[in-house]
């Protein structure tokens, strides 16, 4: 695997599966903590947080995720987070990420919508000047909400319609938060040009990907694990090629998946699923896009070559236009004759 790690280290990717507030990495949820001292739980100590980040289920992990939330308290603070973040998928040489933004947590907290996404498009123009690296966002519902985040967050979408946005997804807990009731705010949203990525299937059964499907139009499906379960879907997700998102390290760390041994991404794979392998929250699940491929490596029994077609996978599942895709499908080319493979 030695090998494999440093042609891992080196191969230009897609990250099509992150979460903003998520990706915070310890030195800045410490930094934050810090400055919020006596008004959070959230440890200031970057040491204390892998046990903060320890999760009893989804649920825990929920209400961990939103004390970190709390911790953005202006647009300062926001600039800073996304710029890091964008540092560090730079560093995993991560060309192109579709970072899945919740405006609604920040705008409900008083940071104004207008603050909340110049703050993101400033850190997302000086990441590419700066680090190479392309953002995109794609705001998301956070369901545990309820239809009045749906409201707003469609309307922060329309109205403020930042230069980045270029999708529209669902979040949060899955149980108890029917797909369906968010199909009106789906449809807004593809009217006026944005795609469909919810989450869906992660905790829940086939049925909530067959809705995500069916009622929000899913171009593409976040974690989707649980389609190993309906064969009927797997066939449909397979003749159409929808693209899923898969998270293996997120999926045992939520206690979504028993160990990583048990993961369905060999099952997905083999019914020739369009599978792309992605981090999620990647601190809070003590992971990187590079640790993920390497996951996805020992599961799937991977070479390089291997490896490289899981890139593109996820470069031919992003919304990056035509001649884009085929640059960075020809820098993943290239990256593999370079290696000797």
């Amino acid at each position: 695997m030695t090998d494999l790690s440093a042609f891992i280290a080196g191969l230009p990717k897609v990250e099509l599966h992150v979460h903003h507030v998520g990706s915070a990495s310890p030195r800045i949820v410490a930094e934050l903590a810090a400055r919020h001292e006596g008004r959070t739980k959230v440890p200031a100590d970057p040491a204390a947080l892998a046990d903060y980040f320890e999760f009893r289920d989804f649920g825990h992990f929920v209400e961990i995720y939103l004390s970190v939330v709390d911790l953005i308290r202006d647009p300062e603070d926001v600039r800073l987070l996304t710029f890091e973040v964008a540092r560090e998928l730079a560093r995993q040489q991560v060309r192109y990420a579709e970072l899945t933004v919740t405006p609604y947590s920040h705008v409900h907290r008083g940071i104004p919508a207008p603050a909340f996404c110049e703050a993101i498009e400033d850190a997302r123009r000086s990441a590419e000047t700066e680090l190479g690296i392309s953002l995109r966002w794609c705001f998301d519902i956070p369901g545990e909400a309820g239809l009045p985040s749906a409201e707003q967050t469609l309307r922060i979408a329309l109205d403020e319609r930042p230069d980045g946005l270029i999708s529209f997804g669902l979040g949060g807990p899955e149980v108890g938060v029917p797909r369906p009731q968010f199909k009106p705010y789906f449809d807004q949203a593809r009217a006026a040009g944005l795609r469909s990525v919810p989450h869906a299937g992660e905790t829940t059964g086939p049925g909530t990907i067959w809705d995500a499907i069916r009622e929000l139009g899913a171009e593409r499906i976040g974690h989707g694990i649980s389609a190993v379960r309906d064969p009927e879907l797997l066939d449909y997700l397979a003749e159409h090629q929808i693209p899923m998102e898969v998270c293996p390290t997120s999926n045992v760390r939520t206690r979504a998946v028993g160990t990583i041994e048990e993961h369905p991404l060999p099952q997905l794979v083999a019914a020739g699923l369009l599978v792309t392998v992605n981090s999620d929250d990647p601190p809070m699940f003590g992971t990187t896009l590079n640790d993920e491929y390497a996951v996805a490596a020992r599961l799937l029994d991977l070479d390089r070559s291997g490896l490289a077609g899981l890139a593109r996978n996820a470069v031919a599942a992003s919304f990056l236009a035509g001649p884009d895709k085929d640059k960075l499908t020809a820098e993943i080319d290239a990256y593999l004759a370079a290696s000797g493979s």
